[in-house]
């Protein structure tokens, strides 16, 4: 089969640093290679992914609509040239407006919260040639109200990229990895971290503007002390596997309707315990007390915390295997192409 995926513009697949959704188009290419197929990738110009054909965005900015319209010309183009048997688009819908009547089948993978009137609108321009996939019951939830075929696909994760660490000391690290903004919960895992007395390790990307650098400012900068709470700045997959795998914990208190968060899965796949609030897609990924642990308040996590002994390592590990693992993910991916080749 020759399956044409496409990618936001913004980042470079796979990503140098963070670029979730980046990540996981990279090990799909290189996932559907490993079983037969031929694989096209529209990106960013600098990816290096080992796809069979390149294909590189003219606009670099999904908000700017010069660039929005550069770009539908460059997924019609490599349309035009691959010839593919199937579009696969993570990146945004209105860049296959050209394809939507057609009957190539297409699909559009959501990574984040799915717009009613794109979907509603998308689905009547393309019928049946077009299926909706969400990274979570969540994000289904959400867009299959607007109409169109859903199924849920969980982001995976490359477990190869990931040690498991059967056993940490004690005294082992809390860890916050995310980007550093009020939604994530940093300035949370902070209270909590001074509640239990245990050390804080805070990884991820910050802003210096806007509302998001007065928070840094005013709610985290202030509490780091390099002793107790420790901020270690960005940081690549070496570093995210040793940073996670020491973790007692990873403590990601978020505050907001999370679609997925592969960072949960990324932890889980060291076998680090993951304490997080019960919104969005976290309890899809955390079963409660046998993952880690889904709270409310600090009280609750200073509880969790104190019982995470009680947290088979293993079980976290396994939890990633057998639902969040590239095979499991790309098999399901490959089930989806077979039903729309078989409808057309």
């Amino acid at each position: 089969m020759r399956i044409l995926i496409t990618a936001d513009p913004e980042l470079p697949v796979p990503p140098k640093l963070y670029g979730g959704i980046e990540r996981i188009v990279d090990v799909l290419v290189t996932g559907l290679q490993s079983l037969g197929h031929t694989v096209g990738l529209v990106a960013h110009h600098q990816s290096t992914s080992k796809a069979d054909r390149l294909f590189s965005w003219r606009g670099q900015r999904s908000q700017s609509k010069f660039d929005t319209f550069q770009n539908v010309m460059t997924l019609w183009s490599a349309v035009q040239e691959f010839k593919p048997d199937v579009v696969h688009s993570f990146s945004r819908i209105f860049y296959m407006l050209p394809i939507l009547r057609s009957p190539i089948p297409k699909i559009m993978s959501y990574q984040r919260r799915p717009s009613d009137h794109t979907v509603r609108l998308a689905s009547q321009i393309a019928g049946k040639s077009l299926t909706f996939t969400g990274c979570s019951d969540h994000i289904c939830q959400i867009g299959s109200k607007a109409g169109g075929t859903w199924q849920t696909i969980y982001n995976c994760v490359d477990l190869a990229k990931y040690t498991f660490q059967p056993k940490v000391s004690p005294d082992a690290p809390l860890v916050f990895l995310s980007r550093i903004e009020r939604i994530k919960g940093a300035h949370t895992a902070i209270a909590i971290a001074k509640k239990t007395d245990k050390k804080l390790i805070i990884a991820g990307n910050y802003s210096d503007t806007g509302e998001e650098g007065k928070y840094w400012r005013e709610q985290i900068e202030p509490n780091l002390d390099n002793r107790q709470i420790k901020y270690i700045g960005s940081i690549n997959d070496e570093q995210k596997n040793n940073l996670l795998g020491q973790a007692l914990a990873m403590v990601v208190p978020i505050e907001w309707e999370e679609p997925f968060g592969i960072v949960f899965a990324e932890a889980l796949a060291c076998g680090t315990p993951v304490i997080s609030c019960p919104r969005g897609a976290l309890p899809e990924i955390i079963r409660q007390e046998i993952d880690g642990y889904l709270i409310e308040t600090i009280d609750e996590a200073k509880r969790a915390i104190h019982n995470i002994s009680q947290i088979d390592r293993h079980n976290c590990r396994q939890r990633v295997e057998h639902k969040f693992s590239t095979s499991t993910v790309i098999k399901q991916y490959e089930q989806v192409y077979d039903t729309l080749q078989g409808e057309h």
